[in-house]
């Protein structure tokens, strides 16, 4: 326990199930009486727990199965059963999302991001030159986003095409030289996008007219992100989740118990258990009822 990461979470689409993957390669699956602050000791065990081939980075639920990811393997796991999988032969994925319609984006380890439709097949989007760590889809335009260790955020149209590719690191107001270029997730809402990494500071952008609106003072590689009703919460190196104003205000920034964190999770999918999870150098996962403090 003591050298255990938690990687990567994710909630099941009923929001009842949590689902958490760790370095050691296992997925351990939690009911939402584990979310609760009164919450006893037997009910934050897990209910289930499978392995997955090597560490888990990504996990993501769609409406039937949860998918995990890592070193060269995609497994679907059936939400109802959770022991069939099926592979895929990609180098190590980072980061998966699933576009509108439902094909299945993958940011990999040989600096492409692979698309994989079940009915179209696979196929490739080419134009990283070194790691794509992060994916995501901004919905009302149809259009993928992916961020590199090359310090470059790709936008993809329908038909494959990059579209724009934004370096942030050439931006006076974003540069970090002194941490690098590479850009470590990425997160949308309609006409914004987020991005971090841990070469670049944490930054708010205008996708129509592709510039930074805000920087945000923070220290360290900030690796996860989510909009948040008028806030952006932002997780990284540091215990602790840095709450920003869309202003670029750091308005607050609450303790957790992992020395770092790595992903960062809120249950939007239960109106019961509307909580915000959050893990990474710790066995523990934290579980915040009220954002401002952890449960």
């Amino acid at each position: 326990l003591l050298h255990m990461s938690v990687f990567s979470q994710s909630f099941s689409p009923c929001g009842r199930f949590l689902a958490a993957g760790n370095n050691y390669g296992e997925i351990a699956l939690f009911l939402s009486a584990a979310l609760s602050p009164d919450a006893t000791t037997a009910n934050q065990k897990p209910v289930l727990t499978f392995t997955h081939e090597g560490p888990v980075f990504s996990l993501l639920s769609t409406d039937s199965v949860l998918l995990s990811a890592g070193n060269g393997e995609v497994s679907a796991w059936n939400w109802t059963e959770l022991i069939k999988k099926s592979s895929l032969e990609i180098p190590e994925i980072n980061s998966m999302a699933i576009n509108q319609d439902d094909s299945l984006a993958i940011g990999a380890g040989d600096n492409n991001v692979h698309i994989l439709d079940l009915e179209h097949g696979a196929f490739k989007l080419q134009g990283h030159t070194d790691y794509v760590h992060c994916v995501c889809v901004r919905e009302r335009e149809a259009e993928l986003l992916s961020g590199s260790e090359d310090g470059a955020v790709r936008m993809w149209c329908r038909t494959g095409q990059s579209v724009h590719c934004i370096e942030v690191h050439k931006y006076e107001s974003c540069a970090r030289p002194q941490h690098g270029k590479w850009i470590s997730c990425l997160t949308t809402d309609s006409d914004w996008m987020q991005l971090c990494g841990g070469g670049p500071s944490l930054s708010l952008w205008h996708l129509r007219s592709l510039s930074p609106t805000s920087v945000f003072p923070l220290s360290g590689c900030q690796r996860r992100a989510a909009f948040h009703q008028d806030m952006i919460l932002a997780v990284g190196d540091g215990a602790f989740v840095s709450h920003c104003l869309l202003g670029g205000e750091v308005k607050g920034q609450i303790p957790c118990t992992p020395p770092s964190l790595n992903t960062l999770q809120l249950n939007t999918k239960s109106s019961e258990h509307r909580v915000l999870t959050v893990g990474g150098g710790s066995s523990k996962i934290d579980v915040f009822t009220n954002l401002s403090y952890r449960a």
